[in-house]
C-alpha cells in the first residue's frame, strides 16, 4: 500500500505552544486563559465567573461571561464534579434572563386592585406596606398576615424567610413553594431515617447493577443527570423505569411499567409481596436494621400480583419481573420524583419505596440506597432551614420546646414571641378565601401558575386586602399584587443552594443589579427595619446571614457549621451534615446500618393503597396528568420569556394516544370538574390510552393548573398534580397562549411572541410513536 501523495501529516499541524490547545483537548480555561488556536473570545477583557444553574435540583456548574463593562453576556459550561461540561436547555439560555429587557428594575405600587400599577420611589413602596401589615395585623392580629417563600432562593434568603415573618412580621403563617415538590419525600425520609435527604451521591448511580426510576422523566427534567443513568448502563445495570408515560429514558429502559396514574403504592406493595414470596428478602438487613418489618410483610400479603396488575392496569409478569431484577442485584437503587409525590398519598408511595430497599438490603452502600430528585435549584436547601410552616433553622420542629428554646436563644427574642406552627402554601390560599388571611407577601413564586384549581388560588388573592411579592419580572401573580419589589436575579448576588445530593455549592455574584433593583436580603432587613426589628436584621448581605445560619444550624442533624464560602470555592460542594470545618461532608448516609431514629434503625411503614381524591365516572372516565417538559420551568415566569426556549417549546399541548382518532395539531378540548381548556393534540403511542398528558407551565387559558385539583396529602399537604378525571373531546379551535406580563410602559419581548403563536404541538421527543409535524 502506498502513501498518498496529497495526504496531510496531521502530527505536524499539533500546536507546539501548550498554550494554544485544540477544542475539546485540553482543560476548560480560566478567566484570563489565551484562548485555543483559531478560537477568540467574542469580547476583550472577558472575565469567566464561575457558579452554578440557577433552575433544576442537578445544579450544574457554569461560567458566567462577563464583558469588560461589568455585564454578563454568555454562558460556558463548567468541568464541575455535578455535570462535567454538560449544560441542558434551559442551562444554556440561562444567562439571557440577566439583562432582559423584561426586567423589573422599580418598584410599582396601587392603593387598589382597581388601578394600574405604576412606578413609584422604593420609600414609597415600603413604606405603604409596613402600614398595611400594621393595619391589618392590629385589626385582625398578627395571623392575619401571611408570607410565602420559595425553593428557588439561595438558602440564605430561604432561611431568612422563616425569621423575617416569625420575628419581623410575627406571624405563624409562612409556608413556601417548596409545598409543591418535595414534602412527601420530606415526610416520607423523616418518618422512615428521621433524615430528609437522598442516601447516596450522584456518583453511585455509576456503581450500581439495577436502577429504578419512579415517577422521574430524568431526559427533560434533569437533562444532565442522565450522564449518570447511561454511565450505569454502560457497564450493564438494568435500568427500570415506572411512569403512565415512554419518557425518552423509559422508552430506552429493560422494563418499563407503564401503570395508572394513582397506583404506585399498589404496585409497589406488590413488588414486595413477589420479593417476599419468593425467598428475595435480606433477613440479617432486616433483623439488625429495621423496624416495623412484620407488619408490613403482612400487609404486604394482600398485594398478590393478580390484585395489583387489576388496580394499576399492567400485565401482573411485569410485577414479578420487577422484583426479581431489584432483589437480586448485587447492588440496587432506587429514585423518584414528583410522578409518585404529587398524590394524596405522596408520602405513602415514597415509603413503599423505601420499603422495597430496605427489605432487600439496598441501602447505605455504594450503588445501592435510595433517593429522590429535587425539582427546584434549592429544593434541597429551600426546605432546611426555616421557612417551611412547621420548622425552625437546622430542621428543628416548631412544636419540640427545646428547639423552639434554641432558636429564640440565636434570635434575641422570648420563647413566647415565637408564633407556633403555620399552615401549608394551599391552605394558606383556603384562608385567605375565608378572610382568615387578609395580607400576603410573597418571594419567588407564582402561584397563579403553579398552584392547583387555578379559580380558587385567583378568589384567594382577590379578597385579600393587601398583597406584595418580591419578582425580577412580572409574574402573573405579582401582576395581580398591590406592590411589586423588583429584586436582583441568581446572577446578581452570592449565596448557596443544595442539590439534589444535598451537596451544598455556592452561586457567585457576576454583575451588578441595575439601578433601580434590591437583593430580596435588603428588601426583608429594610421592611424588618421599619417593622421594629430592625436590631435582629442587620445583615449586609447574604455572606452575614449564612454566619448566622451556620450558627443556627450546628448541632442539628442539617449541620452546616463546618461549612464554609471558602471551603466552597475550594471543594465545589459538600454534602451536608458537616459539623467542623474539618469535617469532610457525608456524602453517603446509613453506611454502617444505622439512621437517625434514636435507635439507629429504618423504621418500615405499613401503606394501604387507596384511589385518588377525583373519582371517575362516565362523564369524567380518563385520567389527566402534568408534569414538565425540557425547555420550560415550574410556572414558567423566566423560561418563557427566552426565545430560544418559546422557539423549542412554544405551547402547551395534550398528548394523547391514538386511540382516540385525534389528528397531531388538532383542537382537543380537555374536561375536568374545575373546567375546561383546548389544546393542540400530540398524537403519540407512548402514553397509555386511559391517560392525557399537559405540561403545566403555562398560565390562563392554557394552564393545566386550572383543571387540576386542590386536594392535599393529609400528611405532606402536597397537592394531588398526577392525578384527575377528565375527559377529553373534538373542539373547533385552539386556546391563545397569552404574553407574559411586563411592567407599566413596556412592551413585550417580541422574541419571545412569533413562536407562541404557533398552532402546533412541538417536536419534542416525547416517546415511540410521536406524530411529525408536517
Amino acid at each position: 500500500m502506498t502513501a498518498d501523495p496529497h495526504a496531510v501529516d496531521r502530527r505536524t499541524l499539533l500546536p507546539l505552544d501548550p498554550s494554544l490547545t485544540p477544542p475539546g483537548t485540553g482543560g476548560f480555561r480560566d478567566a484570563g486563559g489565551i484562548p485555543a488556536d483559531r478560537w477568540h473570545a467574542d469580547q476583550h477583557g472577558e472575565t469567566l465567573v464561575p457558579t452554578h444553574c440557577c433552575f433544576c435540583g442537578v445544579q450544574c456548574g457554569m461560567y458566567l461571561r462577563v464583558d469588560r463593562g461589568g455585564k454578563v453576556f454568555g454562558v460556558e459550561p463548567r468541568n464541575h464534579d455535578i455535570n462535567r461540561m454538560r449544560l441542558c436547555p434551559k442551562g444554556v439560555n440561562a444567562y439571557q434572563q440577566v439583562n432582559h429587557p423584561d426586567r423589573l428594575t422599580a418598584p410599582l405600587m396601587r392603593r387598589s386592585r382597581d388601578e394600574e400599577l405604576r412606578e413609584v420611589s422604593w420609600d414609597e413602596a415600603l413604606d405603604f406596606t409596613v402600614s398595611e401589615i400594621r393595619r391589618i395585623q392590629e385589626a385582625h392580629g398578627n395571623d392575619a398576615f401571611g408570607v410565602l417563600g420559595g425553593a428557588s432562593l439561595f438558602t440564605e434568603k430561604s432561611y431568612l424567610v422563616g425569621k423575617f415573618a416569625r420575628v419581623a412580621v410575627r406571624t405563624r403563617h409562612v409556608d413556601y413553594n417548596g409545598r409543591l415538590c418535595m414534602v412527601s419525600a420530606a415526610g416520607a425520609n423523616k418518618l422512615a431515617f428521621n433524615i430528609d435527604r437522598a442516601g447516596n451521591p450522584f456518583a453511585d448511580i455509576l456503581l450500581t447493577d439495577c436502577l429504578l426510576l419512579a415517577g422521574a422523566n430524568v431526559g427533560e427534567c434533569f437533562p444532565v443527570l442522565t450522564q449518570y443513568v447511561w454511565g450505569a448502563r454502560d457497564r450493564g445495570a438494568t435500568l427500570i423505569v415506572v411512569d403512565p408515560r415512554e419518557t425518552a429514558v423509559a422508552r430506552t429502559a429493560d422494563i418499563h411499567v407503564a401503570l395508572k396514574s394513582g397506583t404506585d403504592s399498589a404496585f409497589f406493595n406488590s413488588v414486595l409481596n413477589v420479593v417476599i414470596e419468593e425467598g428475595l428478602t435480606d433477613e440479617d438487613f432486616l433483623a439488625a436494621h429495621a423496624t416495623g418489618w412484620e407488619e408490613v410483610k403482612a400487609n404486604a400479603a394482600h398485594y398478590p400480583p393478580s390484585r395489583a396488575a387489576e388496580i394499576c392496569g399492567i400485565p401482573a409478569e411485569q410485577i414479578v419481573q420487577v422484583a426479581r431484577a431489584f432483589a437480586r442485584a448485587p447492588k440496587a437503587m432506587a429514585f423518584h420524583a414528583r410522578g409518585i409525590e404529587h398524590h394524596t398519598q405522596g408520602v405513602e408511595n415514597c415509603l413503599t419505596v423505601i420499603n422495597l430497599c430496605t427489605a432487600t438490603g439496598h441501602l447505605g452502600k455504594p450503588g445501592a440506597g435510595y433517593g429522590t430528585l429535587t425539582g427546584q435549584g434549592n429544593g434541597q436547601g429551600g426546605r432546611e432551614h426555616g421557612q417551611k410552616a412547621d420548622l425552625l433553622p437546622g430542621g428543628r420542629s416548631i412544636l419540640n420546646e427545646e428547639h423552639r428554646r434554641q432558636i429564640c436563644e440565636i434570635w434575641g427574642i422570648e420563647e413566647s414571641e415565637l408564633p407556633a406552627a403555620g399552615t401549608s402554601m394551599m391552605e394558606m390560599v383556603w384562608q385567605m378565601q375565608r378572610r382568615e388571611i387578609r395580607g400576603l407577601i410573597g418571594i419567588c413564586n407564582n402561584p397563579f401558575v403553579s398552584l392547583p384549581n387555578y379559580s380558587v388560588v385567583k378568589d384567594g388573592y382577590d379578597s385579600t386586602e393587601f398583597h406584595a411579592q418580591f419578582d425580577f419580572f412580572l409574574s402573573e401573580t405579582a401582576a395581580n399584587a398591590h406592590v411589586v419589589f423588583p429584586v436582583t436575579i441568581w446572577a446578581e448576588d452570592e449565596g448557596v443552594m443544595a442539590n439534589a445530593e444535598a451537596r451544598v455549592v455556592k452561586h457567585n455574584k457576576a454583575q451588578e443589579p441595575p439601578a433601580g433593583v434590591r437583593t430580596d436580603t435588603w428588601v426583608m432587613c429594610e421592611l424588618a427595619r421599619r417593622l421594629g426589628a430592625g436590631d435582629k436584621f442587620a445583615f449586609g448581605g447574604s455572606r452575614d446571614v449564612f454566619e448566622e445560619l451556620r450558627r443556627a444550624s450546628a448541632g442539628t442533624i442539617i449541620d452546616y457549621s463546618g461549612i464554609t464560602y471558602e471551603r466552597l470555592e475550594e471543594t465545589g460542594g459538600i454534602v451536608w451534615p458537616c459539623p467542623s470545618t474539618d469535617h469532610p461532608g457525608t456524602p453517603r448516609l446509613f453506611e454502617d446500618g444505622t439512621t437517625y431514629h434514636t435507635d439507629g434503625k429504618v423504621h418500615m411503614q405499613v401503606v394501604e393503597w387507596h384511589p385518588p381524591a377525583d373519582p371517575y365516572d362516565e362523564e369524567h372516565p380518563m385520567t389527566l396528568t402534568t408534569g414538565r417538559t425540557v425547555a420550560h420551568f415550574l410556572s414558567g415566569n423566566q423560561t418563557r420569556r427566552l426565545g430560544a426556549l418559546v422557539e423549542q417549546t412554544p405551547r402547551p399541548w395534550a398528548e394523547v394516544h391514538p386511540s382516540h382518532g385525534f389528528r397531531n395539531g388538532e383542537p382537543v378540548r380537555v374536561v375536568t370538574r374545575r373546567g375546561s381548556e383546548v389544546f393542540p393534540a400530540l398524537v403519540t403511542e407512548a402514553i397509555r390510552p386511559d391517560t392525557v398528558f399537559i405540561p403545566y407551565h403555562w398560565p390562563v387559558p392554557t394552564a393545566a393548573n386550572a383543571l387540576t385539583i386542590d386536594a392535599l396529602d393529609p400528611r405532606s399537604k402536597i397537592p394531588e398534580y398526577k392525578v384527575c378525571a377528565c375527559r377529553i373531546e373534538h373542539a373547533e379551535s385552539i386556546d391563545e397562549v397569552p404574553a407574559p406580563p411586563v411592567a407599566p410602559g413596556h412592551v413585550a419581548y417580541p422574541e419571545t411572541q412569533v413562536s407562541r403563536t404557533d398552532p402546533l404541538p412541538p417536536t419534542a421527543p416525547q416517546g415511540r410513536g410521536t406524530s411529525e409535524r408536517s
